[in-house]
């Protein structure tokens, strides 16, 4: 049974939008503290806890084993009064611009290895470019210098 409760719920805020996925055992407690309910994935049909914790097991349903009932395990549930999403802003990094690049020069298209790659400002910092995600590419130290001689393409 622990293995059950430890299964993901997918969490809904109330707009139905996916915020975060949570074990079957918080799902279960945030049904049974009316902060949620239950979405039944077949019809989309919301349950509260009274609704839900009378509801069979229907057969291959995963279910829990209570003293006195078989409780059916959530899959989805939509949360009563939460409408905002998670912030999905990812840092601007040096870190992150390597994964986002997927460590391949941007002009070449070479994959030298991290020791021989830099950042590159597509409008130089001098010329008022600014650090952010949309100046700044991955490049090889040849290409980034101006002098594709040592790289496997040309700067476009």
């Amino acid at each position: 049974m622990t293995k059950v409760l430890e299964r993901p719920t997918l969490v809904l805020n109330r707009n139905w939008q996916p915020v975060n996925v949570a074990s079957v055992a918080r799902a279960l407690v945030l049904v049974w503290n009316d902060s949620a309910k239950v979405v039944d994935p077949d019809d989309y049909r919301l349950y509260t806890w009274a609704d839900w914790s009378g509801l069979a097991p229907r057969a291959g349903d995963l279910f829990i084993q209570a003293v006195r009932q078989r409780l059916r395990v959530p899959e989805v549930i939509a949360l009563a009064a939460y409408d905002r999403l998670p912030s999905a802003a990812v840092s601007f990094s040096r870190r992150n611009v390597f994964k986002r690049d997927h460590y391949t020069c941007q002009y070449c298209g070479a994959q030298p290895g991290s020791e021989e790659l830099s950042i590159d400002h597509v409008v130089p910092r001098s010329r008022g470019g600014q650090s952010s995600w949309e100046n700044c590419v991955l490049s090889c130290i040849a290409c980034n210098s101006g002098r594709p001689t040592g790289c496997r393409g040309r700067r476009a």
